[in-house]
Parts: structure tokens; sequence; C-alpha cells
């Protein structure tokens, strides 16, 4: 007798052999044994699963000798002959080699006769997808309006692509995968059957392989018990298909988990060495990886993991994190693809199990933000969100605004509740806001500093007295006082005799000076004040025309200065002025620099960054333009950028700032308090001298510019 296949062999002969498909098998059973039986069905699912043998079945359920019956006798001559494949009356045909229209038109020749012997004509087309549309079109009207005795059965692996048409004429039956429990228990019924002993271990790996497909499972028990002998073992298996095990999978992993890269890719070459192929080796660490992160998660069903949870390494659990573990499974899965188009596929391993051996450093961007918010929570001192008040009173004085901005502690006050009749008070921000450093070193900042620590200090009123008003720090702006302390003159105040004041950019100045009076000096008599730009001045005296006068007048009547005649020291607030009148943004890019230095021809400054160093120089055209519109000669610039010394303060920074320091390799280059104060850095001496000599640098520097250059006008 001919050798026969196990798929062929241990095909089922009746429903209740059918393996996984108890849905399908009780349904077709009910309808037969009810006699209602449809002129056409439809069979869909994976290969393997069992499509064509339920065909076969339902067509001796219906042409058996005894039936109509749903348990066919499986002895008579119509199921011999239809198991055997030569039943005249049971037409199997090949739907991928039978595809044109004229396939079809011969069924629907053929189906006008009747079956010759059996109580059926039943057409069994396999691989349907695989018809042309003509050849759909064809058997439509065939299946809606058969003859009595006709009936077809089809099948087919990929349903999306059988016309809905033909869908509505059939009865539907979908077919499952079969699980592995059920595969494995049918792997050993046929390893019993020709009487070889498997290992439990094995038959599972076979299930597993299969992918819940019968005909796989018997098609590689077949091929493992060929050259396993009487005897089928995992061990066996594994040396002849060139698999890795998870012994040896844990050797190369726990390699990766200590960091130890050179151990692991010695081991991959041993592997490599060894014949197992670089896809194989990919896909059991992938596999391997799975299991790790179920278990990880706390799932330890043996069926889930294909093997015991106990035999995978316990260093590579307590190693990494669920987020690391699917890290690594992300770089085998994008690295089964890339392979395929690599220049070297062994290159792309290696490089895969190098990347694993750091895998213990790798931070996700959910555990960066969680130390990021841990981070911020320490350096705002765990302080809460202030409520957020009214808005300031309209008309506030702008030099009271400078105060509060310049220091920002005088925000946060106490809040007041709701049923006190207080005045409106500003905006309470949930953090302090920044102090520019160049502000620090102004009278105007030391005098606001006091003007506004007042003022966060004033109490709150009492309950015993609601009716007392709570002290407003901002005045308002129709208050007129005689010898004002420690603040700045409101916006709309008229100065009827202002004596050698210094009229705003766009009036022409006689000897320009440096000095910036503090904001306490008194308002009835006041020298060389800096009012604000919307300051209105009734009588101004001395608004004398100077050698070089007014920058933005210059621009005005369509004139150039002499740019040799300009003193050093005025240079770059004659530019800014005159860029004012002509481009905002190349003016607000000039305020930036400093350490302004005259050549003939040419002025070289100082800028702080090199994004500022790139900007002049994308915008060298137009400022050249712009020079050649101020100056009366052509003038040249050019931007130098600032050295600065940067002193690592990462040494006594809290936990979560060393952590972001090493996660994105920064470092602390200052640090300031509550106040928005620079709080002094432990560092050497050596370096404590640095910082004070550019200090002093800085700050002359910052006294270059007025209020009126830094706060923008009320218009």
């Amino acid at each position: 007798m001919a050798y026969e296949v196990t798929a062929t062999r241990r095909r089922p002969q009746a429903f209740d052999a059918l393996a996984g498909q108890e849905f399908v098998a009780e349904t077709l059973k009910n309808t037969i044994e009810s006699k209602k039986i449809a002129h056409a069905y439809l069979f869909s699912g994976p290969r393997g699963c069992g499509k064509t043998s339920t065909a076969r079945i339902l067509a001796k359920a219906l042409n058996c000798g005894n039936g109509p019956s749903a348990t066919p006798c499986g002895k008579c001559s119509h199921c011999i002959e239809i198991s055997k494949g030569i039943s005249p009356d049971v037409i199997e045909i090949d739907g991928a080699s039978n595809t044109s229209v004229n396939d079809v038109r011969q069924i629907k020749e053929e189906v006008l006769f009747p079956p010759q012997s059996s109580r059926y004509k039943i057409y069994i087309i396999d691989e349907v997808h695989m018809l042309s549309t003509s050849a759909f079109n064809a058997l439509l009207k065939t299946i809606e309006e058969p003859p009595e005795y006709a009936v077809f059965i089809f099948a087919t692996t990929e349903l999306q692509k059988v016309p809905a048409t033909i869908k509505s004429r059939c009865q539907q039956f979908n077919f499952r995968l079969v699980p592995i429990d059920t595969v494995e228990k049918l792997l050993a019924d046929a390893a019993a059957e020709i009487g070889i002993k498997a290992d439990e271990e094995a038959l599972y790996w076979v299930a597993r392989e299969s992918t819940g497909s019968v005909r796989d499972a018997y098609t590689l028990f077949d091929q493992v018990a060929a050259f396993s002998g009487d005897h089928i073992t995992f061990e066996k298996i594994r040396d002849k298909l060139g698999l890795v095990g998870v012994d040896s999978l844990n050797v190369i992993f726990e390699d990766c988990a200590s960091g130890r890269s050179r151990e692991a890719l010695l081991k991959l070459d041993e592997f490599l060495q060894n014949g197992i192929s670089i896809e194989q080796f990919i896909a059991n660490s992938t596999d391997y990886l799975r299991s790790i992160l179920l278990i990880k998660n706390g799932i330890t069903k043996e069926s889930l993991l294909g093997q015991s949870h106990e035999r995978f390494s316990m260093t590579v659990l307590n190693s990494w994190n669920p987020i690391q573990i699917e890290r690594a499974i992300s770089i085998f899965l994008q690295l089964y693809k890339d392979i395929r188009f690599s220049l070297s596929p062994r290159y792309e391993l290696e490089l895969a199990v190098s990347r694993l051996s750091w895998l213990s450093e790798y931070v996700s961007p959910v555990e960066v933000k969680v130390a990021i918010d841990q981070a911020r929570n320490i350096l705002l001192g765990s302080q809460a969100a202030m409520q957020q008040s009214s808005r300031p009173v309209q008309g506030a004085q702008n030099g009271a605004n400078l105060a509060f901005l310049m220091n920002p502690t005088a925000w946060q006050q106490n809040p007041t509740p709701r049923t006190q009749a207080v005045p409106p008070q500003p905006l309470k921000p949930s953090k302090p806001l920044p102090v520019l450093d160049a502000l620090k070193n102004l009278p105007e900042y030391r005098n606001a500093t006091s003007v506004t620590e007042n003022a966060a200090s004033a109490p709150n009123p009492s309950p015993e007295n609601p009716d007392q008003p709570a002290p407003n720090p901002i005045p308002p702006a129709s208050q007129n006082s005689a010898q004002p302390t420690n603040q700045f003159p409101p916006a709309s105040q008229n100065f009827a005799q202002s004596t050698n004041s210094v009229p705003p950019a766009s009036q022409n100045f006689a000897q320009p000076t440096n000095s910036v009076p503090p904001a306490s000096q008194n308002s009835a008599q006041p020298t060389n004040p800096v009012p604000p730009a919307s300051q209105n001045f009734a009588q101004s005296t001395n608004p004398v025309q100077g050698e070089w006068g007014s920058a933005a007048a210059a621009v005005e009547i369509g004139r150039g200065e002499d740019f040799e005649k300009i003193p050093e020291d005025r240079i770059q607030k004659f530019v800014i002025d005159a860029l004012s009148v002509r481009d905002e943004i190349l003016a607000a890019l000039f305020m930036n620099t400093r350490a302004w230095k005259k050549s003939p021809g040419k002025v070289t400054f100082e800028v702080g960054s090199e994004f500022d160093r790139v900007s002049f120089a994308s915008s060298r055209n137009k400022i050249l333009d712009a020079f050649g519109k101020i100056f009366s000669a052509p003038v040249d610039f050019e931007a130098v950028l600032r050295k600065v010394e940067v002193v690592d303060l990462s040494e006594n920074a809290p936990p979560a700032v060393k952590l972001l320091c090493e996660t994105f390799r920064g470092s602390v280059v200052g640090v300031t308090d509550s106040a928005g104060e620079q709080v002094p850095a432990a560092s050497e001496p050596a370096q404590n001298a640095e910082s004070a000599r550019g200090e002093e640098a800085d700050s002359g520097f910052e006294e270059e510019f007025a209020p009126e250059d830094i706060m923008p006008d009320d218009d």
C-alpha cells in the first residue's frame, strides 16, 4: 500500500471529527436534519482549517444511501466514491486554474443534466476568489435559481475578493484557526497511530509553529518524524532545524541586560557559526522577548509562553522594565523588515544586539515627563498655583507697573475674600516672573524693589474691620504728589517746567549723557529725568539741535548723519532710534548687543548668542541698506560672539535636576531664588573672581539703556 501523508490520512470524514469548527458542524447538521438545504454555501477562513473537508462531508451527508443524514455512513457506494473523489455527481473544480468565463459556461450547461445515481448534483469550487469578474457575473443567475437537485459549495481564503452579489446568494460560514491545545492533541493521536513516541514539548512546538492550521501541523509533523526516528524530542528539532532554545537565549540576553556587549556579540557569532540563520534568530529572539513581557505583566500561562515561566532568566526579568522590553521587541520587529534591503543582514543583527546592551539606560518619553514634572515642583519650591485675580486699574502708573515687573515677589500677595470691597489687584501668575539681568544694576530696579517689598508686606484688611480698605501699592493715575517717593510719574502727568530734560527719541539731544536718575527723585524739580515716551512736555527748555542731531529726525527729513562725528558711546542709541522708525524688528535685534566700537567706516559690537550672530548675518544686506539711509557715507558692521564662561552647578542640584542633566546631557548654569535673585554658586575662588569680572562688564553694558528703551509706550 502506498504511503499516505498524515494530512490526507487523517482528513475528517464526519462532522463530529471536525476540530475547532463546532459552530459550523452543528449548524450544518441541524440544516440537514430539518431538510432546509440551501442551493449555495460559501466557506471562508484561513488555510488548513477544514473548508474543503467540510464541503466533502456535506456532499456525503446529502448523497449518502441512508440519507440525507447528518451522520453519513461512510460505507455505501456514494460515500466511498465521494471520499475517493471519483463520484460523477460531486464535481470539484479548482478556481485558480479555471478562472475564465468559458469554464463557468460549461458549468451552466452541465448543471441542466440531473445527477446520474445520486440525490444531488454538487459543485465544489475551491479558491473561488480567483475567478474573473466575467466568470462571477456569468454564475450569478445559475446560483440564484439553480435546479432543485443542484448545490454549489464555494471555498475561499480571501473573502474580501468575492463580489457582494455572490455573497448575498450564499449561506456564509466563517472557519476559525484551531487552538494550539487542540492541534497538540491531534498530533499526539497521529504519533500514537503510527507508533512513534513524542515528547509533549516537541509536539507543542510543532503545534505552535502551525499557527492554528491543522494541515500545516500534520506536514511539519511528518518532517520532524522523518529525522527523529522512534522518539521525537525538542532537542532533535532544535539541532536539525537550527532553532535557538530558551537556554541559549537566556545566556545572550543576560549579557545584554548586564551591559556586556562584547560577550553578547561573541555569543551571537557562535550561534551564526553553528548554522542558525539570521531570520530564525530574529524570530526566536522576538518570541523570547514577547514571553518575557508577558511574564513581566504577570502572565504565566504555559500555552501563551510556549515554555514554563520558570525556564526564563530572572536576570533579564529583573534588569528590564516593561517599557524597555517593549523597546527591545520593537527593535527586533523593525530589524526583520530592514534585513531585506540591508547591505549586510549580519551587520544589522549585530547592531541590534549592541543596542540591547545599553537598553537599561533607555529613558522613555513618559519617564522624561515625570522627571521634568518633579524637577519643576522642586525648582518652584512646591508652591501651589496662585489664583488669578482681576486685572489692574486702567490708567495705573507706568513706573509702578515697572516696579512690579522687576520684582516678581510683589505679585504674590495673599488672596482677598470675595466679600471684601477692595481695589482690584494685579494678576497673580502661577510662578515667579523672570527678572531681566539687564535691569538689576539700574537704580530704578533697586528703588522699585523697595516699593514692591513694602507693598507685599502691607497688612490685609482684618476680619474685624472689613470696611477698612486694603492699601493699594499702585497709586491711581489721577493722583498728584508734591514730593513723590519711590514711584514713577504717571504717563498722563504734565511737567510744567522741566529743565535740562532729555526729550524722547523723536527729539534732538543737545548734550547727551549716560546718567539715569533714580525713580525716587522729586518730580517737582526733576534733574535729567527719563520720562515715558508718551509724556507731554508743556515747556521743554533747551531743545537743542546738537552736532549730530536726532537719528529719527535725520530719517524723517531724508538726510544722513556723519558717522565719524557721532560719539562712540552714543552710536548704539542712535542706530536703535533710527531703526525704530524704519524697522522695529531690526531695532529689537540691535537692543541685544553690547560693547560697541567705532573704526573708520565700520562699527563692531558683541552679541550674546550664536542665534543672534546668525540673525545679523542673514539680515546683513537689509542692515547695510538701512545704514546707507541713516549715515551720509557707507558704514559696515561686524557682530562678534561674546565669550561666556559657564560654571557647572549640577553637583549640588536636587536629584530630579541631576536626572534631567544626565538625560539631556546638560548642566546647571545658574540658580535663582523665589524673588528672582541670583544665588551665588559654590565654586572655586577663581571662578568667583571671573564671575565678578563678568558682572562688572555686564553692568557697564546694562547702564547704557534708559527705562523708556526697555518698557514699551502706552500707545
